[in-house]
């Protein structure tokens, strides 16, 4: 590959290499590459391995080592220790260097797949965080994103079966759907659906790939596998419309009262079971101006202490909102991972993921607010969100 530095004419007749003149500087990019990557591998064993023929010619030829003094054998301690500090301080950089490596990697996928959401998005303060069960991972099966549409702003939050590294690509299926969908489809229902159908294609896609011989469409692709789904669509004039999947209820947040949003039974998750025909949405009220939601996956009220207690994540945002009421999204967030890793004692069992959504005041603003009723008007006309949601009779 050649790369043109903008702005810079070329000359004719002389190419790039020899401008630069003879020597490794003149080669180019996937040869320099290729060349380096033999003289590091070389460079790493050729070192430990000068290292143990120092040693092993001390031993064999050096006068000193063949005496049996005290001197000598101290001497040649210390040899042999000099020796073997450096092999370890050798192995221990390639590992810390490899660990490096990894880590930047785990970096990258993350902003990939749970790309860092903004502070605040069409008059909403946001803040999220995911927690990986698996030591020393970034990323697991949990999965949000806040999405702002022409339709209002479209929320997911989603939990694979299982924890860590092996629910990464449902996940990222389910996101990717999501992202897409959002824009495209007018109806909330209709994002649901896209969703459904990534999940399937990606499961019959793996199914293929761990079993090829059960031939091109197998009959019950995974069939073990599922994901929940809660998916939120927040209008313009504050109104909540809510499809739930087999996921928790997020919390409402109300002056000092905690809440959950909806007490409708959910629709069964995502995978084993298809998508009633009607998809009535659910609706939770209005998000008026000041309110928070918090969003959570099962990990957080399933977290247990030493003593096999449940973590109760109502009365730690009890706690949090009769402390401080304004309840800004960062302060939640860490205030409910700090009491979480104190009642797991640090080590959880499962993946947790948290996200929080308050309506500005400064935002944007209800139509409750926008004819010149007061908060306490507009939030004595929420309506109930006890309806039920149909259900999949199996």
């Amino acid at each position: 590959m050649i790369r043109i530095k903008a702005g810079v004419p070329r000359r004719a007749g002389r190419t790039r290499t020899d401008s630069r003149g003879p020597g490794r500087r003149g080669l180019p990019a996937w040869l320099r590459t290729s060349t380096r990557r033999p003289l590091r591998r070389a460079f790493s064993l050729g070192l430990p391995t000068a290292w143990g023929t120092a040693a092993v010619s001390y031993k064999l030829a050096c006068p000193l080592a063949q005496q049996d003094g005290f001197g000598a054998r101290a001497v040649t301690s210390a040899v042999f220790f000099a020796v073997g500090a450096g092999l370890i301080l050798h192995v221990r950089h390639s590992l810390l260097r490899e660990l490096r490596q990894a880590r930047e990697v785990a970096s990258a996928a993350q902003s990939v797949l749970l790309r860092p959401l903004p502070p605040r998005i069409d008059g909403l303060d946001v803040a999220a965080a995911q927690l990986s069960a698996d030591r020393g991972a970034t990323i697991g099966g949990d999965l949000y994103e806040v999405v702002a549409t022409e339709h209002g702003v479209r929320v997911v939050m989603g939990d694979v079966r299982g924890h860590g590294l092996a629910g990464i690509g449902t996940a990222a299926a389910v996101l990717g759907s999501f992202r897409e969908a959002v824009h495209d489809e007018a109806r909330l229902d209709g994002v649901l659906r896209r969703l459904e159908r990534a999940l399937a294609r990606h499961l019959r896609e793996r199914a293929r790939a761990e079993h090829p011989s059960v031939g091109p469409e197998p009959d019950n692709p995974v069939a073990e596998e599922f994901v929940t789904v809660l998916l939120l669509e927040i209008g313009r004039d504050g109104t909540v419309h809510a499809f739930n999947c087999g996921h928790p209820w997020p919390y409402l947040l109300s002056g000092t009262h905690v809440e959950p949003l909806a007490r409708a039974d959910p629709l069964p998750p995502l995978g084993p079971f298809p998508l009633p025909s009607e998809l009535p949405p659910t609706h939770s009220g209005r998000l008026l101006p000041g309110e928070t939601l918090v969003l959570h996956t099962d990990g957080a009220e399933d977290a247990r202490d030493g003593r096999g207690r449940f973590f109760s994540l109502p009365e730690v945002l009890s706690e949090i909102v009769r402390d401080n009421p304004v309840a800004v999204p960062q302060a939640v967030l860490g205030s409910v991972f700090t009491a979480l890793l104190h009642h797991t004692g640090g080590t959880p069992s499962d993946d947790v993921a948290l996200l929080v959504l308050r309506h500005d005041h400064t935002g944007r603003r209800t139509s409750a607010a926008r004819d010149g009723d007061t908060c306490g008007s507009a939030a004595r006309a929420r309506p109930a969100t006890t309806d039920p949601q149909p259900t999949t009779h199996l």
